[in-house]
């Protein structure tokens, strides 16, 4: 296969992904894309310092504040003092912004199942082996 052939089926793969993941947020809550992966990647790490998360998401403490206040406004998450570091807010999510993050992580697992439903157990394994590593290099 070329690679070129690759990156048109990865930009695919990633743009039906976009797709999937906003039609389930804008169906199922009030908050922006933006918000939901702000709630799965504060979820999945239960509590991060803002630098951490502003990294992970791809943008900038100032625009990670905003947002933030937008999600405090909401219930969903708190700001907290850091134990040992006196400068540093931790970021951890409220009951609420919580019970949102498990309902929407099993959002991912029942599109996991669609997707792989009718492959053999040997393809999945495999697509997990060849993920893994690609996840690993990013």
């Amino acid at each position: 296969m070329e690679r070129h052939n690759l990156a048109d089926k990865l930009v695919e793969f990633y743009e039906k992904m976009s797709s999937w993941e906003v039609s389930v947020v804008k169906k199922r809550t009030d908050l922006t894309p933006a918000q939901m992966h702000a709630i799965e990647v504060i979820g999945t790490y239960r509590t991060m310092k803002m630098c951490v998360l502003a990294a992970r998401l791809g943008i900038t403490t100032g625009t990670l504040s905003i947002g933030i206040d937008k999600l405090e406004k909401k219930g969903l998450v708190v700001r907290k003092p850091h134990e040992t570091d006196g400068r540093s807010l931790l970021i951890v999510l409220t009951k609420q912004g919580q019970d949102i993050f498990e309902q929407h992580h099993r959002f991912h697992y029942k599109f996991t199942e669609k997707i792989v439903n009718d492959l053999p157990e040997e393809e999945i394994e495999q697509f997990m082996s060849t993920i893994s590593k690609i996840v690993a290099r990013m």
